[in-house]
Order: C-alpha cells, then sequence, then structure tokens
C-alpha cells in the first residue's frame, strides 16, 4: 500500500477515534489537528506506520519452492504449479491491505 493511501486511512481513523472519545463536535478540531499536523497527530502517526511495519504475514512455501520436483507427472506440475500461483494470489491480497509478506 502506499504511503498517501495509508495516511489517507489513518487521518479517517484517527478522525473516528476522537469523535468517538469526545463526541460528534470534536470532528473540526479533530480535522484541525490533522491539517496543523499537531504532536497528538505526529505521534499517532509514528504508531500508526509502526504498527504496519510490525506486522507480517508468512505465507507456507509451495511444494515446488521447498524443492519438490514433478518427475514428469504432468498432473502433479500442474497441481504444482496451481499451488504456486493460489500463494502468489494470497501474497497480492495481504500486500493490498498494507501488510508486508515474508518470503
Amino acid at each position: 500500500m502506499d504511503t498517501n493511501k495509508m495516511r489517507a486511512e489513518f487521518e479517517a481513523a484517527f478522525v473516528e477515534a476522537e469523535v468517538r472519545l469526545l463526541g460528534e463536535g470534536f470532528r473540526s478540531s479533530a480535522l484541525h489537528m490533522i491539517e496543523q499536523n499537531t504532536v497528538n497527530v505526529r505521534s499517532a502517526w509514528w504508531a500508526w506506520q509502526a504498527s504496519r511495519e510490525a506486522v507480517v504475514v508468512e505465507l507456507p512455501k509451495s511444494r515446488a519452492d521447498a524443492g519438490e520436483t514433478a518427475n514428469g507427472d504432468q498432473s502433479l506440475l500442474s497441481a504444482l504449479m496451481a499451488n504456486h500461483l493460489a500463494i502468489e494470489q494470497c501474497k497480492e491480497a495481504i500486500e493490498a491491505q498494507g501488510l508486508r509478506v515474508a518470503q
């Protein structure tokens, strides 16, 4: 996820958290805090980024990655290729949520 999208998500979550804590009347103040990049906003942004960095989803290796061979068996080769593709698709979906994948 790019930083601009992550920042937009953070700002929306920050405003909603402030409103939840202090009431709807505080929404404009929370938006002003973001605009002014107050120390509270900078601290919360740091924590938001650190929490995203700390989360890494480790995917299982496909059998092909683990070094097994198909030994000429086309159906096994097809299954291994499908398995590898499924793992790649999972990786892309996880990364699309702003999380990192360890490989």
